[in-house]
């Protein structure tokens, strides 16, 4: 939940500062090992299937580190 609504890949977006295309990239990932379950096509139905509790903390102020070189 981000604000009290599901999560939009949008919000994802922002947050982690990445392009678009890699978030719906993420999200396929998560949803293909069954972390995460979605309605495609309708927004904000992003749903956690873990408990939340053993997933680390962020803030927005954190650096992520990504494997992915830049261009």
């Amino acid at each position: 939940m981000f604000n009290g609504h599901s999560l939009a890949e949008r919000d994802v977006q922002r947050f982690f500062g990445v392009t678009v295309p890699s978030v719906h990239h993420m999200v396929l990932t998560l949803e293909r090992a069954q972390l995460i379950r979605r309605q495609p096509g309708i927004a904000r139905t992003i749903e956690l299937l873990i408990e939340p509790d053993i997933l680390p903390r962020l803030r927005p102020s954190e650096i992520v580190k990504s494997s992915v070189q830049s261009y």
